[in-house]
């Protein structure tokens, strides 16, 4: 008998409001220098390079960078500190260098794990891909 975890899977295309593309998109945003403008489709390229089994388009990438703008402007009430701005080369992402924003990633991250876990749950109860039960 052999170790189906050695099998090869299929890739994953990442989805816009998935908690498993937003855990992703945050711990990587956890993980990245700041204080500087960086280019959405470079977010992109990194997430690309750092989940091989996984294909992050750029419009993706940009959902959920929204989603987590509006998450920091519902916390602080102000888009200083998380930042998309347009610029001739593309979308710039701007994410202030400071523990604030390294504490309020964690917890971005600690959120859409949790997200997850409850999505896997739901789908080991129903036991179906479609939800029926």
């Amino acid at each position: 008998m052999s170790d189906a975890s050695h099998l090869p899977q299929p890739p994953v295309i990442a989805e816009a409001r998935s908690p498993f593309t937003a855990v992703r998109v945050a711990a990587l945003l956890l993980a990245r220098p700041r204080g500087f403008g960086e280019r959405v489709a470079a977010v992109a390229d990194a997430l690309n390079a750092a989940h091989t089994d996984w294909l992050f388009e750029t419009r993706v990438v940009a959902d959920e960078l929204l989603q987590l703008q509006s998450n920091w402007f519902s916390d602080f009430r102000t888009t200083t500190g998380f930042a998309l701005n347009d610029s001739p080369n593309g979308t710039l992402l701007h994410l202030e260098d400071s523990s604030r924003m390294s504490g309020w990633l964690q917890r971005q991250v600690e959120k859409a794990e949790a997200a997850c876990r409850a999505a896997l749950d739901e789908f080991a109860r129903t036991d179906r891909a479609t939800g029926d039960r």
